[in-house]
C-alpha cells in the first residue's frame, strides 16, 4: 500500500461568496474592507472641511455667551483643529458605511439565525450613536460647561484654546454616543443567546454601580448635577435593554 503524504491544511473561513477562504485570502478580505472605510472616510473628511468653520460655530453653541471667542496660541493649531472637526465629522458621516463594511466582513462567517441578528447593528447602531450625540450637546455639554466656565466667578476669565476645547466638545459628543449603543448590543448579545432578561434584571444593583463608575469617568466635570444627567439616561437605557432582551431571546428560553 503506498504511504501518501497528506499536507496539513491550513485554517479555512468563510468569504463573501460564500465559499471557505485561507486565512490569507480572509486578511486580504479584510484589507479590502478597510481600504473601503478609509477612502469614504477620506471623501466625508474633505467634504467636511469645506464647512469645518461652521462646525465650529456649532460646536461653540453649549457655552453660550460665556465663551464668545476662541484663542489659538501657536501658528498651526487653528488650521490641525479645524482639520481635526473635519476628521470627526467625516467619521460621523461615514459611519452607517463603515458598519456595513463590518457587517459584510463577519456575515458569511456567521449562521442564518445570527444574520438576521447582525443586520439591525448597521441601521440601529448609526441611529442610536445619533441619539447619543444629541442628547450630549443640547443635554450634557451646556450643563459641563456652564459650571466649568462659571467656576472663577468674576475672578477669572476663560481664555481657552481651539484645540482643547474642540478636543473637549467632541470627546464627550462621542462618548455619549458609544454610550447609546449598549440597548443594541444586549439586543444582539440576547438574540445570539449570550444573555438573558432575567440575569439582567437580577444584576441590576452591580449594573447601577457599573453606571456610576462609567458615568464618573466619562462626565467632564466633578458635581453632581452633571453626574446625574449622564446617569439617569443610562438608567432608562438599562431598563430599554431589559425589555429587548425580552423581545430578542426565544420564549422556551426566557425562564430558567
Amino acid at each position: 500500500m503506498d504511504t501518501q503524504l497528506i499536507e496539513p491544511q491550513s485554517p479555512r473561513l468563510a468569504g463573501t461568496d460564500g465559499h471557505r477562504l485561507p486565512v490569507i485570502g480572509h486578511l486580504e478580505e479584510l484589507r479590502k474592507r478597510l481600504w473601503i472605510c478609509a477612502g469614504v472616510i477620506l471623501v466625508a473628511s474633505m467634504g467636511s472641511l469645506t464647512f469645518a468653520g461652521t462646525l465650529v460655530d456649532w460646536l461653540k453653541r453649549p457655552a453660550g455667551s460665556l465663551l464668545p471667542r476662541l484663542a489659538f496660541f501657536s501658528p498651526p493649531e487653528a488650521f490641525v483643529a479645524y482639520l481635526k472637526v473635519a476628521v470627526t465629522a467625516g467619521l460621523v458621516l461615514s459611519l452607517p458605511i463603515v458598519l456595513h463594511e463590518l457587517w459584510a466582513f463577519i456575515r458569511p462567517g456567521l449562521t442564518r439565525r445570527e444574520r438576521g441578528a447582525g443586520l439591525a447593528f448597521v441601521w440601529w447602531g448609526s441611529a442610536l450613536f445619533a441619539a447619543g450625540g444629541a442628547f450630549a450637546y443640547w443635554v450634557l455639554l451646556p450643563v459641563s460647561l456652564t459650571f466649568l466656565l462659571e467656576f472663577g466667578g468674576g475672578q477669572l476669565e476663560p481664555v481657552i484654546s481651539i484645540s482643547r476645547y474642540l478636543s473637549f466638545t467632541t470627546m464627550v459628543i462621542l462618548a455619549c454616543g458609544v454610550v447609546f449603543q449598549w440597548p443594541l448590543a444586549v439586543f444582539l448579545l440576547a438574540k445570539l443567546g449570550v444573555i438573558r432578561p432575567q440575569t439582567l434584571r437580577r444584576k441590576w444593583r452591580h449594573a447601577v454601580v457599573g453606571m456610576v463608575v462609567v458615568g464618573a469617568i466619562l462626565t467632564p466635570t466633578t458635581d453632581v448635577a452633571t453626574l446625574f444627567l449622564m446617569i439617569v439616561p443610562m438608567l432608562a437605557l438599562y431598563e430599554v435593554s431589559i425589555w429587548l432582551a425580552q423581545l430578542a431571546t426565544p420564549r422556551r428560553n426566557r425562564n430558567g
